[in-house]
């Protein structure tokens, strides 16, 4: 089976709240309030997606969800490269959504 890698960064002079807000989107966050006496969580669109994160900027999807990915990747500017990868049993079941 085949996985696609989607490899990406964001321009060289993007803004620190830029990041911000685009690490919270894609990956979520937890949050907590002063005291943690309010908690909240800001859903990220990977939350949605099966998916491996190698490294910052590195992820292993399916061929169907990639481009929702890229998408969300263009409304950042990102700079992006895609390819086609051979997945591993514990690639294929990651990317099933099957923790076995």
């Amino acid at each position: 089976m085949e996985g696609i890698a989607v490899i990406f960064r964001l321009p060289e002079n993007t803004d620190q709240n830029t990041m911000n807000r685009f690490v919270k989107g894609l990956y979520g966050q937890d949050s907590t309030s002063w005291k943690g006496r309010y908690k909240h969580h800001r859903h990220g669109i990977l939350e949605d997606i099966p998916h491996r994160k190698f490294l910052r900027g590195v992820v292993l999807l399916n061929e169907r969800d990639v481009g929702m990915v890229i998408e969300y990747l263009r409304k950042f500017s990102a700079e992006f490269y895609t390819g086609k990868v051979e997945l591993t049993p514990d690639d294929e079941k990651m990317l099933r959504g099957t923790h076995e």
